[in-house]
C-alpha cells in the first residue's frame, strides 16, 4: 500500500498564534470500554495539555445518552460507534444532524458471547446456533449495544453468514455494554455482542463464553471513532486538529510496547473509567484470548489503537460500509449517495494536517479493501450493488429497526 510519509514539523506550532485552539477546555464523552483507552490516556497523561487542551472526561451509561448529550452540546466530542455517527448524520432514530468523524480510535477487539446455558446445551458454533434458531420454538434473545452501532452490524453480519436472519430468526434487543453480564445472569438474554472487557467478564464470572470475535468477521475492521458535530468542527477547526494530534500521540504511546499496554490497562481499569477487574481486562487488551470453552490463543488481529496510523485514518470506505449495512437491514429505505455522504462526514483533510504535523504516514487513497468472513470482498467501489447483493437482507421488509434508537 502506497503511503505519504511527511517530514515531521514542530507539532507544538499549532498551539501558538492563529493556530491556537479556539476552545481549550473540552467535555468529551466515553463509555466504560477498553477501547476508550486513548481518550483516557490523552486526558490524564499530558498528551492533550501539550497541544493547549484540557479534557474533562464524561463517562456515559449508554450510547443513546452519549448521542443525546453530543447533540445538545453538553459534550463537545465523544468516543463514538462508527455507525452511531452515521446514524445521526442520516437521521436514523433522531433528527438528522451533520456529523464529523475526526479519526478512528481503534480496530478489532469486540466479541459475540453466549450464555453458560447455551454452552451446556452444545450451542458452541455458528452451525449449532443456526440449528437452534431454525428448529426451536422459542426465539433466541441476543443483545447488541445500539441499533445503528458496530455491535449490531457485527452480530447481524455473523448471523447472516451462518444462514440466520437477524430480524426474523432471533430476537435482538439493545442493552448498554456494562449491563450485558447482569442480563446474562438474570436469564434475560441468551447472548450478546459488545466491546471488552464485558465478554471476558462474562467468562470470568462463569456466565458465558465467547463464540466469535469481531476480527474473525472482518480482520482489522473499523470500530470506535472520535466524533463531533460538523458545526463544532467548522467553528473550532484548530481545536479539532489539536484534539486529533493529542489522540494520535496517545494511540501511538499505547501501541508502542508491552509495558505501555500493561500500564494503560491498569489505568483504565479504575472505577472512574472502565471499572472492571484488571485480570479480566488485561489479557484481551494484549491480544491473549481464552474463549471460556477450552480454546486459548494469541490473536493475530488484536485490539489496536495506532499501527503506524493505519488504525486512525478516516477512510471513506469504512464509513460507506456501515451505510451499506444500514441499507441491507432496512434502516435506510433508499440508497443514499454513499460517497457524497462519506465525504461530508469523514474529516480526511483535517486528519491529514494533524498526521503530517506528527510525521505519521497517510495513504493517498481514501479507500481500503478487505475480505470478510463469508469471502465477500469490500473495497468501497460499488456500494449500491454490495448492499443489494447479500442473500439475507431486509430490503423489502416493512419493519424499521430504528424505533428504539
Amino acid at each position: 500500500m502506497q503511503t505519504d510519509t511527511p517530514k515531521q514539523s514542530d507539532p507544538l506550532a499549532w498551539v501558538a498564534g492563529n493556530d491556537a485552539p479556539e476552545k481549550p477546555v473540552l467535555n468529551i464523552g466515553f463509555m466504560p470500554l477498553t477501547d476508550s483507552a486513548s481518550l483516557i490516556v490523552a486526558a490524564t497523561q499530558g498528551f492533550a495539555q501539550q497541544y493547549g487542551l484540557s479534557i474533562n472526561l464524561k463517562r456515559q451509561n449508554s450510547w443513546a445518552g452519549l448521542r443525546d448529550r453530543l447533540l445538545s452540546g453538553e459534550l463537545d466530542a465523544a468516543q463514538g460507534l462508527y455507525g452511531l455517527a452515521y446514524g445521526i448524520h442520516l437521521g436514523l432514530g433522531c433528527p438528522a444532524t451533520p456529523m464529523a468523524v475526526l479519526m478512528g480510535l481503534n480496530q478489532n477487539g469486540q466479541s459475540i458471547n453466549l450464555s453458560r446455558a447455551m454452552l451446556e446445551a452444545g450451542v458452541t458454533s455458528g452451525e449449532a446456533l443456526a440449528r437452534k434458531a431454525h428448529h426451536d420454538g422459542a426465539k433466541l434473545r441476543l443483545a447488541q449495544t445500539f441499533p445503528t452501532g458496530t455491535h449490531a452490524m457485527w452480530l447481524y453480519y455473523w448471523l447472516a453468514a451462518h444462514g440466520v436472519h437477524p430480524l426474523r430468526d432471533v430476537e435482538t434487543l439493545v442493552v448498554p455494554p456494562s449491563q450485558m453480564v447482569e442480563h446474562l445472569r438474570a436469564g434475560r438474554i441468551d447472548g450478546f455482542c459488545a466491546g471488552e472487557p464485558w465478554g471476558a467478564c462474562a467468562i470470568a464470572e462463569r456466565m458465558g463464553f465467547t463464540l466469535a470475535t469481531s476480527q474473525s468477521i472482518w480482520p482489522d475492521h473499523p470500530e470506535k471513532v472520535l466524533c463531533t458535530t460538523a458545526a463544532f468542527a467548522e467553528q473550532y477547526p484548530n481545536t479539532a486538529r489539536a484534539l486529533i494530534m493529542a489522540l494520535l500521540d496517545a494511540s501511538r504511546f499505547i501501541d508502542d510496547n508491552a509495558a505501555n499496554r500493561a500500564g494503560t490497562a491498569q489505568l483504565i481499569s479504575a472505577s472512574e473509567y472502565v471499572d472492571a477487574p484488571l485480570g479480566a481486562l488485561l489479557p484481551r487488551f494484549q491480544g491473549e484470548y481464552d474463549d471460556g470453552n477450552g480454546r486459548v490463543w494469541q490473536d493475530s488481529h488484536p485490539l489496536r489503537f495506532h499501527a503506524g496510523g493505519a488504525v486512525n485514518q478516516p477512510y471513506l470506505s469504512d464509513g460507506i460500509w456501515f451505510m451499506t449495512q444500514f441499507r441491507r437491514w432496512g434502516l435506510l429505505r433508499h440508497d443514499p449517495d454513499y460517497l457524497a455522504v462519506a465525504r461530508q462526514v469523514q474529516q480526511t483533510g483535517l486528519y491529514r494536517e494533524a498526521a503530517s504535523a506528527l510525521g505519521i504516514a497517510t495513504t493517498p487513497d481514501d479507500m481500503r479493501s478487505a475480505r470478510l468472513m463469508d469471502g465477500i470482498e469490500w473495497d468501497g467501489s460499488n456500494p449500491h450493488d454490495y448492499a443489494h447483493g447479500f442473500k439475507l437482507h431486509a430490503l423489502s421488509d416493512d419493519k424499521t429497526l430504528c424505533e428504539s434508537c
